[in-house]
């Protein structure tokens, strides 16, 4: 079997061809659209690509062909040799990862589904909306705090019309005009994202079965759902956790034993979500449901403080969520939480 190393780039990847004994058949530029084509003249292989944007829909390529893939984390990478004694170039990237590909079984991410990666495509647009939301109203809000004035309280949704209501006997300034219809757009397309996420969830068994439990949404399920795309990826819920970097870190050696903050490793936009379904779920939620999640939030609080309460909120809430999907089930009441 040969083994194919592609050093992905915007235009044009190198690549590295060896075959099993190790020795290089070939070296070559070619453009990155036209991947494909280059993997569709090649017999069986394994491909060697560096985690990056254009991974996955390579590696879907060669599959496709009848390659064996390994999308290789970009952590490892320069563990394996690329970059060593400050030499760093497409060619000897290329060769670096064939060559040792030749003498060891090199580790892949997971590839997730072409439906896992639209679904966090879209999540990701819609934050990219609030996101600049955010920042015209902050944009606006401070312009008001400098004049003195203050809108009446209420939500991201009605913000352009308190500030109308505030302004309106002393007449609003052009550009403070142009933030607020750019505000008013955005939340347009927020909320028409926000129903298609809605439908896209109500319409999957699986987001529907996560969405029983307290606290969750639509938005959560999905970000969930796209993130972890297999669960049968993970033997239990703590690794599951350890993968979305909600559990605690260690600094220990010899005698000395330290516990750390949460390590905030994996993808942070579901590390997000869940500690914001956390919040909602303690402040919030009225349901019966809910109560024993958050009398169980509320001892920790007792001890630790609100924001560390929250957190093992989250961290419970992947749990039940990792159980719900891998059993088929819905929350149960009864497994939802037992006081510390």
């Amino acid at each position: 079997m040969e083994h194919v190393a592609i050093d992905l780039g915007g235009r044009e990847s190198q690549i590295c061809v060896r075959s099993a004994d190790g020795a290089v058949v070939r070296e070559v530029r070619w453009p990155t659209a036209r991947l494909r084509e280059f993997l569709a003249g090649q017999p069986s292989s394994r491909v060697v690509v560096e985690t990056c944007s254009q991974a996955f829909a390579v590696a879907d390529a060669a599959r496709e062909l009848g390659h064996d893939v390994r999308v290789v984390p970009a952590t490892l990478v320069r563990t394996l040799g690329v970059g060593a004694r400050r030499t760093k170039t497409d060619r000897r990237d290329a060769q670096v990862l064939s060559e040792v590909s030749c003498r060891i079984e090199l580790p892949s991410v997971h590839v997730p589904r072409a439906e896992a990666r639209r679904r966090k495509t879209g999540c990701g647009m819609r934050e990219a909306l609030v996101a600049a939301r955010t920042q015209l109203i902050n944009t606006v809000r401070g312009w008001l705090r400098a004049t003195s004035r203050r809108p009446r309280s209420g939500a991201s949704e009605t913000f352009a019309v308190r500030v109308r209501e505030l302004l309106a006997m002393d007449g609003i300034p052009s550009f403070v005009e142009r933030q607020l219809v750019a505000i008013e757009c955005l939340t347009a397309q927020i909320a028409a994202a926000d129903k298609e996420l809605e439908t896209e969830a109500k319409s999957d068994s699986t987001c529907r079965r996560l969405m029983t439990v307290p606290g969750v949404g639509a938005v959560t399920a999905m970000r969930f759902v796209a993130a972890i795309d297999d669960v049968s990826r993970f033997k239990s819920a703590h690794l599951l956790e350890s993968y979305l970097g909600l559990v605690p870190g260690e600094s220990s050696s010899s005698e000395r034993q330290q516990r750390l903050s949460i390590t905030k490793a994996g993808p942070r936009s579901v590390r997000w979500a869940l500690v914001q379904a956390a919040w909602v779920l303690r402040t919030r939620c009225r349901t019966s449901a809910a109560v024993p999640l958050q009398l169980w939030a509320g001892e920790i609080e007792k001890r630790r403080g609100k924001r560390i309460a929250v957190v093992a909120l989250a961290r419970k809430l992947a749990g039940i969520l990792y159980a719900v999907w891998r059993d088929g089930t819905t929350y149960s009441l009864q497994r939802g939480a037992t006081i510390p």
